[in-house]
């Protein structure tokens, strides 16, 4: 599972956007434009890669829609919550906000 969270995760900041530098990739999340990125937006960027892989639009990835077509469903607030706990490991000073340099800092 942990594995594949962190295929899914890397497939969800390809998919959404190609972007060159980190402070391109924080402007592309930060939807309201205040220079950092809140675990609202976080989410929001993230869920991209499960909303397009959910092709019955069941808010489940069943093994069929996995990538290799194997593995345990995922329901989607399993996922919404995998991704939460990635946004509070990845913000290092505990703010509630990830700033460009905390979202170019390898994973925690």
């Amino acid at each position: 599972m942990r594995r594949f969270s962190c295929a899914f995760l890397l497939l969800a900041a390809s998919a959404q956007a190609q972007v060159t530098d980190t402070v391109s990739y924080l402007q592309r999340m930060d939807t309201d434009g205040d220079g950092k990125v809140s675990v609202e937006e976080y989410v929001q960027w993230m869920m991209y890669a499960f909303e397009r892989m959910d092709r019955n639009g069941d808010d489940v990835l069943s093994a069929d829609e996995l990538p290799g077509g194997k593995g345990k469903p995922i329901p989607r607030e399993q996922q919404r919550q995998t991704i939460i706990e990635r946004f509070h490991k990845q913000d290092a000073n505990g703010d509630g906000f990830l700033s460009a340099k905390e979202l170019s800092a390898p994973p925690r």
